[in-house]
């Protein structure tokens, strides 16, 4: 029944096979199968590091133990043990006492499966990671996520638990995990095989292992730390440049802005129309004289009017579709007055991704840009129909969550290919290994509302636990929002308080008044001076208080790259040995020395605020000292977010600068 591989063991009863492997420091990869374990199925995590590792085999029953963790492995069923105190972290539990054991092969056809995992449920665990989710929930203990790629909704399968462990379900294929009270089962609707990667460790180990084995952030450029400005959208070269230009005479820092949709000739042309940007190699450099990088939106869709579109489906670059054309949504494009069904391109497919890339170095890079918003990349299908999807890397139903990633990998290989080491992806999607290439997250199309801003303080720190450390919002909301209302007003300026401290402090937004989708759409002002003198006056001291906080974030931004340690983060993740901690889902640290609350309801002029045992916190408006441990109830006026220095840290939060000065 077992038998020794390198660096693991196999178990095989009947036609089922089970082989666990070390996998990097305190980690193992569950693989299992019926009659045979399949290399080169696609999955995150890279190349098996060489490690330590023991083994035993009994007559019923096997252990193999590499650094702090223990496996065992009895009657089929898989245990993960701390070796150095054999407390139980995670144990596979069967489904019903006589059959089918703790895994589950459901036919689908063709060698394919519905899969299932079943693992021991416990009273008190706490669930993290697992991606971006609108579900306004920190721990999801109780929940049932789905494993699918949708707007706003981002499945990264990384699960971190506050009983020490993490635990990546390495497949990108279609499914759900249910995090109940009897069971926590994962699921894929159909694959070859269950895959999973499993690590022992407090949160902070757990996110250093993961980027071991999928691969480690590249360094932010030091430019993507500052403001970057966008909405839907600039029309033309001059109107785009005009607020650049703005932002330079009254003295506000600028990093990034954006030439959103529709700027191109038709969809999957990825190049400017000249009728609205005569000549975008001289905006690059102007706005290159204002110390600003100019952002293009490139979409993984076609359109039929685009010049590629009949040599990109000769040469089977797209998707293709089990059944039917490879449509697989609807849009609006220039030159035709109702919509035209679009097809994605395949980056599965390395011609696919060279394809794409020449195209965006001719027409873009060429003209010195050098940063790329990849949106609507889950893909955006309409209808959402995976199971009709057949990929160069297999099935979409098996596949498709992982588009994401290889989308990034064509423009990361592209930017590397021309010599380029800053390297930067904004997505609207993600999956595991997409930090790798350099991907930036944001939280996609969300409504313009207190309680969704309090629904992204909660996704961006799952985020974090998910080995994605660079995060935004857009500022504001997406949907909606009147730059004259009083009430919006005040709704922007906590949005703000909240971005200076996000990874990345990015506005956008689709302001009324709004107008319908199409070529010439655009909304109402979505700058910061568009917002009213009060809302301006503290915006812009927010901008400058970003600045000052720069080579603070810089040095966390190495971290993330050396360590995997996201820059923003729950405050467990820091303090894993303070019970109260694990209940807050509304306070985050940035960095070791910096704990923010925001606030995020309407009219709320004070809070509560947990600060964690040991060290001692000081607020930073104030200069008052509390010793950790305790929860304390601060004043937050509408010109202030509370914010606690740890241990005496020296950071320039409270100084005022004004921009006219400047």
């Amino acid at each position: 029944m077992f038998r020794e591989i390198p660096q693991g063991l196999e178990w095989r009863e009947g036609h089922q096979v089970l082989r666990v492997e070390a996998w990097g420091p305190d980690s193992v990869r569950v693989r299992a199968g019926l009659a045979v374990v399949r290399d080169g199925i696609r999955g995150a995590l890279l190349d098996r590091p060489e490690g330590r590792v023991e083994r035993k085999i009994g007559a019923d029953s096997a252990v193999l133990v590499t650094g702090r963790l223990r496996v065992e492995l009895g009657d089929g069923v898989v245990r993960f043990v701390r070796d150095d105190t054999q407390e139980e972290l995670l144990a596979e539990e069967p489904i019903h006492f006589w059959w089918p054991g703790p895994r589950l092969f459901t036919a689908t056809g063709n060698g394919y499966h519905r899969v299932e995992q079943n693992f021991r449920s416990y009273e008190g665990e706490r669930l993290f990671g697992l991606g971006q989710h609108q579900h306004g929930l920190l721990d999801q203990k109780g929940a049932v996520v789905e494993l699918v790629q949708r707007n706003a909704e981002v499945s990264i399968p990384l699960l971190v638990s506050n009983r020490g462990y993490g635990l990546l379900w390495n497949t990108p294929a279609v499914g759900r995990v249910e995090l109940g009270r009897t069971a926590t089962r994962w699921i894929s609707d159909s694959a070859r095989q269950i895959d999973y990667w499993f690590t022992a460790g407090q949160p902070a180990e757990v996110l250093e292992r993961y980027a071991g084995v999928t691969g480690h952030p590249p360094e932010l450029p030091e430019w993507a730390a500052g403001f970057w400005q966008s909405k839907l959208r600039y029309r033309s070269q001059e109107e785009l440049l005009e607020v650049a230009r703005e932002h330079h005479r009254r003295g506000l820092p600028l990093s990034v802005i954006v030439a959103d949709f529709f700027h191109w000739t038709h969809l999957g042309e990825w190049r400017f129309d000249p009728a609205e940007w005569p000549d975008p190699a001289a905006a690059v450099r102007e706005l290159e004289e204002l110390g600003v990088k100019l952002m293009v939106s490139v979409w993984p869709s076609v359109s039929p009017l685009s010049e590629h579109y009949r040599t990109m489906l000769d040469r089977g670059l797209f998707l293709a579709s089990e059944q039917g054309p490879p449509v697989h949504a609807d849009w609006p494009d220039k030159g035709v007055a109702e919509d035209v069904g679009v097809s994605f391109y395949d980056p599965s497919n390395p011609d696919a991704r060279a394809f794409v890339w020449e195209q965006v170095r001719e027409n873009y890079y060429r003209h010195g840009i050098r940063v790329w918003w990849l949106d609507a990349c889950e893909p955006e299908l309409k209808p959402g129909t995976p199971q009709n999807l057949l990929t160069h890397a297999g099935p979409g139903l098996e596949v498709i969550n992982a588009y994401p990633a290889d989308n990034a990998r064509a423009f990361y290989d592209g930017m590397r290919a021309e010599g380029e080491t800053e390297i930067i992806t904004l997505c609207r999607s993600a999956w595991a290994g997409s930090q790798r290439y350099g991907a930036a997250l944001w939280s996609g199309d969300i409504p313009a509302t207190f309680d969704s801003l309090g629904r992204q303080i909660r996704a961006g720190l799952n985020v974090a636990l998910s080995g994605i450390p660079w995060w935004t919002t857009d500022i504001g909301g997406f949907h909606g929002g009147d730059p004259e209302s009083p009430e919006y007003r005040e709704l922007v300026v906590r949005w703000f308080q909240y971005g200076v401290f996000c990874p990345l402090f990015r506005l956008h937004g689709f302001r009324e008044p709004m107008a319908g989708l199409g070529p010439g759409m655009t909304g109402g002002p979505n700058e910061v001076w568009a917002f009213g003198d009060e809302a301006y006056r503290l915006i812009s001291e927010l901008m400058w208080l970003r600045e000052r906080l720069r080579p603070y974030l810089m040095d966390q931004m190495r971290v993330a790259h050396e360590h995997g340690i996201p820059p923003m983060r729950p405050l467990f993740v820091d303090f894993p040995d303070d019970g109260a901690a694990w209940a807050v889902d509304d306070q985050f640290l940035l960095g070791p020395d910096l704990l923010v609350a925001p606030v995020y309801a309407a009219g709320v002029r004070e809070r509560d605020v947990v600060l964690p045992a040991g060290p001692q916190w000081t607020d930073a408006w104030t200069g008052e000292t509390f010793a950790g441990g305790r929860t304390v109830r601060v004043s937050a006026p509408l010109d202030r977010i509370p914010l606690f220095l740890r241990d005496g840290a020296e950071l320039p939060v409270h100084e005022k600068s004004d921009a006219k000065e400047r």
